[in-house]
């Protein structure tokens, strides 16, 4: 996991990218996956955690609201 004061990319490794909700990981990012910048930091959210999240993700709503 990433720290979120660093700026750096949430990855496990070079190639792969954990949700910042739910901790799912991916080899490489998928295209269903959301990205959000918060704080200016990167945080990348699974397809689950952004389908159920969606309002807020659309109100630019910081994940620490949802």
């Amino acid at each position: 996991m990433r720290n979120s004061d660093s700026g750096r990319e949430p990855r496990t490794s070079e190639e792969s990218f954990v949700c910042a909700r739910c901790g799912a990981v991916a080899e490489s990012l998928p295209v269903t996956w959301t990205c959000s910048v918060e704080n200016g930091s990167r945080r990348y959210f699974c397809d689950a955690c952004a389908r159920d999240n969606i309002r807020a993700i659309e109100g630019r709503l910081d994940s620490s609201w949802w």
